[in-house]
């Protein structure tokens, strides 16, 4: 979560001053903020049809905070009721691993069983197994399985491998087990190596995530303060929202983390506007800055956190 401190009326929060009901530059994957930008929006509308399909293996990949696990909780919350979900956030798990965290989000064990001890002693067939059982169980009431893996470019060889096999699960007519991994953009390097070669043909949708361009960034900022609730009591310079494309290069996450630290030297001053100087000062706080601070200030360095917020001796540098 971004860093928050008092502003200048005693222990008053930025979300205070602005009247929001919660920080509007959040870094938890809340579907809520989610900015419908074209990449962001297709992605979903593609990974949607994908699992309603049942076609297999889809990847979805993007650069470092470009909103990959948003977009997988988004997904998740408009899929069919009748489909049971599992969500991996650990990549780091063994093959026998995987298999029992699966059965434990489709409820096939319980949390107690695992706790005992008594599902460690299963073999890898009878996990796959039980796996497959209960996935065919589901066909004559039209449901099925979806797998999600995230941080999916630090899976192993071997877990790769078992989900190959998991993707061989399937009836004459249709898979029992829709796999989603999502990763950084080497993911699809990782499986267009040779020995990934027949997981790499299971694949039928590539999605990737784009950074965000001016008009959208703009977009997204105005979205993301609408959602937290702000009636009118902040806006940001045109030309600030043209510091934060440079120094973020259109990555959401870098955009949250520059206009909550915008937000927060605003609200000290107490000002209804985020300029570009605020946005600057932000920028070098974070230690962001774009090409053409560092080209006039080479030696500029990070203000320490005991007077970070002393923005004005900053901004005064910047715009001198």
């Amino acid at each position: 979560m971004p860093v928050t401190t008092q502003v200048s009326r005693g222990s008053l929060q930025y979300e205070e001053f602005y009247g929001f009901a919660q920080s509007p530059f959040t870094l938890a994957p809340d579907p809520r903020f989610l900015y419908p930008s074209p990449s962001h929006e297709e992605a979903i509308r593609q990974l949607l049809q994908t699992i309603k399909r049942r076609e297999g293996v889809a990847v979805l990949s993007g650069d470092i905070g470009t909103g990959k696990t948003t977009v997988c909780r988004t997904v998740l919350e408009q899929l069919d009721m009748k489909l049971f979900t599992s969500l991996v956030l650990n990549p780091f798990l063994s093959g026998e691993e995987l298999l029992r965290e699966i059965l434990l989000d489709f409820g096939v064990v319980s949390r107690e069983a695992v706790r005992s001890g008594r599902i460690i002693s299963a073999t890898r067939h009878e996990l796959i197994a039980t796996l497959h059982e209960f996935l065919t169980s589901l066909v004559p009431i039209g449901a099925s399985g979806v797998l999600i893996i995230d941080e999916a470019q630090h899976l192993s060889p071997q877990v790769l491998e078992e989900i190959r096999v998991l993707s061989n699960l399937e009836t004459n007519q249709t898979k029992l087990l829709q796999i989603v991994l999502v990763g950084q953009l080497n993911l699809l390097d990782l499986l267009r190596q040779p020995e990934q070669r027949q997981l790499d043909q299971r694949v039928s949708l590539r999605a990737v995530l784009s950074p965000l361009g001016r008009l959208d960034l703009e977009a997204y900022v105005i979205h993301r303060l609408s959602v937290a609730g702000e009636m009118g009591q902040v806006a940001f310079e045109d030309r600030a929202l043209d510091v934060i494309l440079r120094a973020s290069g259109g990555v959401p996450r870098l955009i949250n983390l520059i206009c909550d630290r915008g937000l927060m030297i605003g609200a000290q001053s107490d000002a209804r506007v985020i300029t570009t100087q605020m946005i600057n000062a932000a920028v070098i706080s974070l230690g962001l800055q774009s090409a053409s601070l560092k080209r006039w200030f080479p030696q500029l360095r990070v203000p320490r956190l005991a007077s970070l917020f002393d923005w004005r001796r900053w901004t005064n540098r910047v715009s001198s």
